[in-house]
């Protein structure tokens, strides 16, 4: 007795825990376009209790929102609508819409839905299969391909720019050969399997293990619900460089050396056969506590570096284009007389400070600067008391208080700040 309702809990219990999944609704043959008078097989495939549960077993069929007497694992029909069905402690599967044609002329699309890089077939067919000539297939209006007789039309990897509304034409020999014939429009939608990737770099909580002197990047994706399970392979690339190439780990380590090389990277996801593959945008490293770095939470420049970690620099120091304080020189006349310069002489440097490449190669240039400088003014006074002369000839002897002739020439030295008369 005792084994008995323990059997009999297992058997509840484990009902219990399948409520979560739907029951799997198929369609044979698998074309949701057929002629009138024609019939198919639903099938429902999905938990059953075991033969020790009390209540008999039941499948529930939907047409619509109506019931139908059936409770068999499968079902024939021939009624067009939408049909959904149902095992006992699970929800309702997800629907197959059947559509029933009068024409001459029909397009069958599979039931299924269709994923990127899978097969997508179609199949233009004559009433009660009578053979197709001169066949058409069209694509949002567009002839995409011929065939001289009945044939199927398939995309061997299917692509998101293939969804579109999709038509057959040709013509029978009823018995003679007809004009040719056009089916109705059939909307087709590939489905995304997976989403394109982004990448990423890891918090230091999502990385496992120590990171050692580098960062972890991850290239993150989603596959769609219904192919959670297809395996995915990862590639990361630096420029157009692949630093590592297809494997099934979505994450990679930067090593150090490259950290301050301060180059884009972006990640590739693809399936094994590589029928879908897409890439993700660039990734420039934020440095830390740069504004993208996820570490940072206060000011940029605020944020304190982990022991060991080396920060990640975008561009680098400005180089300083400050102009050395110049040190006034005091003027001199031919005279020897000295006058203060006009401006006050500026600061230097602080004393902790040390000089700048400028500032050494300005102290190597200083005395010849105070060389040319004195050399100018020299030149100045002499210039200056040659036009004096000329302007006033007598003026000149009485300002040296000795006798002097008109038709005086002057000699001038540039190592003398004086003037000596010679005769003529």
């Amino acid at each position: 007795m005792w084994a008995l309702t323990a059997l009999l809990l297992l058997v509840s219990s484990s009902g219990q825990a399948a409520t979560l999944e739907k029951p799997i609704l198929s369609l044979h043959p698998p074309w949701t376009t057929i002629f009138k008078g024609e019939r198919v097989t639903l099938k429902c495939d999905g938990y059953h209790p075991l033969l020790l549960e009390l209540r008999p077993i039941s499948t529930l069929w939907y047409l619509g929102h109506l019931l139908l007497p059936s409770h068999k694992k499968s079902i024939e029909v021939q009624t067009p609508g939408v049909y959904r069905c149902q095992t006992r402690g699970a929800p309702v599967s997800d629907p197959i819409h059947l559509s029933v044609s009068n024409d001459w002329l029909i397009l069958q699309v599979p039931y299924t839905p269709v994923f990127e890089g899978e097969p997508l077939v179609l199949r233009c067919r004559g009433w009660y299969d009578k053979v197709v000539y001169k066949l058409h297939y069209y694509h949002d209006g567009q002839a995409v391909r011929y065939f001289h007789s009945s044939a199927n039309y398939t995309v061997l990897q299917a692509r998101a720019s293939d969804s579109g509304r999709y038509q057959c034409s040709g013509t029978m020999r009823i018995p003679v050969e007809s004009a040719p014939m056009f089916s109705a429009k059939v909307a087709v939608t590939v489905q995304e399997l997976f989403r394109a990737p982004v990448l990423r770099v890891m918090g230091p909580r999502e990385v496992r293990g120590a990171a050692l002197g580098g960062v972890v990047l991850r290239c993150d994706t989603h596959l769609h619900p219904q192919k959670r399970d297809t395996p995915l392979q990862f590639a990361f690339y630096k420029y157009s460089r692949a630093v590592r190439r297809f494997d099934w780990g979505a994450e990679y380590t930067v090593p150090e050396p490259e950290i301050e090389e301060l180059e884009s990277y972006w990640c590739e996801a693809a399936t094994a056969t590589r029928s879908v593959r897409k890439r993700s945008p660039w990734l420039q490293l934020p440095g830390p506590g740069s504004p993208l770095d996820p570490a940072s939470t206060t000011a940029p420049r605020a944020a304190a570096l982990a022991p060991g970690n080396k920060p990640l620099f975008f561009r680098k120091p400005p180089v300083s284009r400050s102009v050395p304080s110049v040190t006034s020189v005091p003027s001199t006349t031919s005279t020897g007389l000295q006058f203060p310069a006009s401006g006050a002489p500026t600061a230097g440097p602080p004393a902790c400070a040390p000089p700048t490449p400028l500032e050494q190669s300005a102290g190597a240039l200083k005395p010849d600067v105070d060389l040319l400088l004195r050399e100018m003014q020299l030149l100045k006074g002499i210039l200056s008391r040659v036009v004096l002369e000329l302007k006033e000839p007598q003026a000149l002897p009485e300002l040296r208080g000795t006798p002097e002739t008109p038709t005086s020439h002057f000699a001038v030295s540039l190592g003398t700040p004086e003037t000596t008369p010679v005769e003529s």
